[in-house]
């Protein structure tokens, strides 16, 4: 008997494919998706207005002179220590090796094009008053900020901030202003340090080590740092320490007593501080330069 056989037919034709179903928006989807919007929105204005409300705590704590006791100096002496003090040699050849190039690259387009006089004025306007701070601000917030608002996130959970109080002390008064004040206080001692020498290599690479163009470098820096300038400089300096600082605890203290909260707690933090910054220097270059 013969072995059955078998045979593949080609298919004559493809079969149509399934129709594919249209996802249609209805209104119950808008109002949620609506809602979702909104309750994100309120939740960062909420945030804001509750770093706002902090940082006037802050500024009126800090205000009294009752409020600077031997405890409170520590907390401010190591805060300053660590985002200022050990830092300062990296912090500085950095900035050292910014501002040679800027100043160079500055100097030298400016004499192909024809206004070498204006350099000076370019280079201190720009570098000392601008970009100098807000590294400064930069750099101590990457530092400085996500530590701080890790410590203070694991006080709040472990209840290190609930004892003070039991023991009669004053978290915000002992803990917590010390460490705003220091960290405001290193990103004034880093902008200011670095804005010096930032000015003494203009210096060196427009006149060398000659003392004789002292008088005409005195001359440009006066009509370039008026008191107004001079003081809307140590006000933006000092509104970026104070955001670093403020912006990280006021999060760590709104943050759920859960462990795994912690780092939504900082991450939170730090997107708000670079904002703030953003929006300090940008409010700044518009009062200045409007």
């Amino acid at each position: 008997m013969p072995a059955p056989g078998y045979h593949w037919r080609m298919p004559t034709s493809t079969p149509p494919a399934a129709p594919r179903r249209a996802y249609k928006l209805d209104a119950h989807d808008t109002l949620r998706g609506l809602g979702e919007l909104g309750s994100g929105v309120m939740n960062e204005a909420t945030g804001w207005w509750r770093a706002l409300l902090f940082s006037a705590n802050l500024l009126v704590t800090g205000l009294s002179p009752s409020a600077y006791d031997a405890r409170a100096r520590t907390v401010a002496a190591q805060q300053i220590r660590f985002s200022a003090w050990q830092v300062l040699g990296s912090f500085t050849l950095a900035c050292a090796l910014l501002s040679y190039v800027l100043v160079r690259i500055t100097i030298r387009a400016a004499a192909d094009y024809g206004v070498a006089e204006y350099a000076q004025q370019l280079v201190m306007s720009v570098l000392v008053l601008e970009l100098v701070p807000l590294a400064a601000a930069l750099f101590v917030a990457l530092r400085s900020g996500a530590a701080i608002a890790t410590e203070v996130a694991m006080f709040h959970i472990g209840g290190e901030l609930d004892r003070l109080v039991e023991d009669g002390a004053d978290p915000l008064r002992h803990e917590l202003m010390p460490r705003v004040m220091g960290t405001m206080v290193a990103v004034m001692a880093l902008a200011f340090a670095n804005g010096a020498l930032a000015m003494a290599m203009l210096y060196v690479e427009s006149y060398g080590f000659s003392p004789w163009g002292a008088q005409e470098f005195l001359r440009t820096s006066g009509a370039v740092y008026g008191p107004a300038v001079v003081f809307g400089c140590v006000l933006k300096t000092l509104l970026f320490g104070a955001a670093v600082a403020a912006i990280p605890i006021s999060e760590a203290l709104a943050a759920p007593r859960d462990m795994r909260q912690v780092p939504v707690a900082v991450l939170r933090a730090m997107v708000r501080v670079m904002l703030a910054i953003a929006l300090i220097e940008g409010l700044f270059l518009a009062a200045i330069y409007a």
